[in-house]
């Protein structure tokens, strides 16, 4: 007989419910709006997060077009890549990406805030980011949520 009345409840991904929450990215910052997405997609606002489970939700972010950077980061900032020739180093402002593919800043600073493991490959799939307001996710009855309403 169990002389303990509460068990700790570990989730797992047959217990685990997710929804679908949007999240508008206007005139948000980039590294506070990326922290809270980030915390949505792992499933720290839960009452039930499980270290090495998918239990976050869903998030979609519109209008990652017009995410701010503090400072002059926009153009001071430098990201840079390498094609895998020699000579091959490329480097891109924020600027440059936000002209050419907008979705790639709020990507890429919500992939370094989460565990570089399988488990934060597939929960970076479950971030869906558009950069004009309109998203094809209308199906799945997905919440507006404000980022000072996450705890």
């Amino acid at each position: 007989m169990d002389s303990l009345s509460y068990k700790t409840i570990s989730a797992n991904a047959s217990t685990v419910t997710k929804e679908w929450v949007v999240i508008d990215a206007t005139n948000e910052v980039l590294g506070r709006l990326a922290s809270q997405i980030a915390k949505i997609l792992r499933g720290k606002n839960k009452p039930s997060y499980t270290p090495h489970v998918d239990c976050g939700d869903y998030v979609i972010v519109i209008n990652a077009e017009k995410v701010k950077l503090t400072g002059n980061k926009m153009t001071d900032k430098v990201y840079t890549r390498h094609t895998g020739y020699p000579g091959g180093q490329r480097f891109a402002t924020p600027a440059d990406y936000l002209a050419k593919k907008p979705t790639f800043l709020i990507e890429k600073a919500v992939k370094g805030m989460l565990p570089k493991t399988r488990l934060g490959d597939k929960l970076l799939t479950n971030l869906k980011v558009y950069a004009g307001a309109e998203h094809p996710h209308a199906a799945q009855n997905p919440k507006p949520i404000k980022l000072n309403e996450i705890k």
